[in-house]
């Protein structure tokens, strides 16, 4: 079975098993989440969710990507500014989606 939920503004296709790196959720490694926006289960979909659909899964680990560097630079005026940045970050294993 696969399916497509959006969490943290994004959308992701997951099938049972699978592991996704999703945006940051507020919770440890070891527990279990759900996610309720369910968009399409196999060939099904919803408007714009799927009412009693839901996928399960297990966070692995909560983390950061490699730093990626922002540089700003005006010629003739003296202006330059480097920044570094490191976007958190949730491993999840998908457990099962549930259909109602």
């Amino acid at each position: 079975m696969k399916a497509v939920i959006e969490t943290g503004g994004k959308q992701y296709y997951v099938s049972e098993g699978s592991v996704v790196y999703v945006e940051k959720l507020d919770s440890e490694a070891g527990k279990t989440v759900k996610f309720d926006k369910v968009l399409m289960i196999d060939s099904k979909v919803g408007t714009p969710y799927i009412s009693g659909a839901s996928v399960e899964g297990e966070v692995l680990k909560q983390g950061k990507n490699k730093k990626i560097i922002v540089y700003k630079y005006n010629q003739k005026n003296n202006y330059h500014k480097k920044q570094g940045h490191r976007q958190p970050y949730t491993k999840v294993e998908i457990k099962k989606i549930v259909v109602k």
